[in-house]
């Protein structure tokens, strides 16, 4: 399948080079793009810089591909891959063994696939799996969260094969004065949705971390679908 994908950036991009990057992303190294235009605009810019979205278009068929938010995989496979690619606050005992529990039972062979696709811990995104690891909410909670303020979806290439088989169609200029004030205003929707409707909203049945640690519960476990 043929699809256009764009990378929001401060430069022209028109060959994303494999094994560059930031290994500290959400998944690891790797290309970091979305099948939405107006978010790529987003992501480019600075408060005071203009930036681009840089357009591409990749055929899938034959690629591997990792759908996090697919009904195989829970919000915590999610975040066992974050845990092992993003710098945590784990200034407590709790957070520390939440951590080593997810990555003991909810890691993803995730380094196998040629493109990811999943949320995107971005800003306030991060501070919500954040809380969630430090018991402040619960699992349906960060599920929940992830949702709020429309941040869709990234679409990473992975592999080397990912990246050969993208081609660089062009761009289009976004500018500062406008898709700034759009990410901030984003950015604000989902923290305030997120402390208004979510983090004291606690529910029957919810389930924190301390009881996922307590019961040993693992990914084949109802509850947490």
């Amino acid at each position: 399948m043929l699809k256009e994908i764009y990378h929001g950036s401060n430069n022209i991009i028109e060959k994303p080079l494999f094994g560059y990057g930031k290994s500290y992303n959400d998944y690891g190294l790797g290309f970091y793009c979305t099948e939405i235009l107006d978010m790529a605009k987003e992501w480019g810019v600075s408060k005071d810089n203009d930036g681009y979205a840089n357009i591409y278009q990749i055929e899938t068929e034959g690629l591997s591909l990792l759908d996090l938010n697919s009904n195989e995989y829970t919000i915590l496979h999610w975040l066992a891959v974050l845990l092992e690619n993003r710098v945590f606050d784990v200034n407590n005992s709790l957070a520390q063994e939440a951590k080593e529990y997810l990555l003991k039972y909810f890691t993803v062979p995730y380094k196998k696939f040629d493109i990811i696709t999943g949320y995107r811990a971005d800003d306030s995104y991060f501070s919500f799996a954040q809380d969630f690891i430090n018991g402040a909410i619960s699992v349906r909670q960060l599920g929940n969260a992830m949702k709020l303020g429309n941040l869709g979806t990234q679409f990473v290439l992975k592999s080397k094969k990912a990246f050969n088989a993208i081609q660089y169609t062009g761009y289009e200029i976004a500018e500062s004065a406008q898709w700034y004030a759009k990410k901030e205003s984003r950015d604000k929707t989902a923290r305030r949705q997120y402390f208004d409707v979510e983090k004291n909203r606690r529910q029957r049945g919810d389930l924190y971390i301390v009881q996922i640690l307590d019961e040993e519960i693992k990914a084949d476990d109802p509850r947490l679908r």
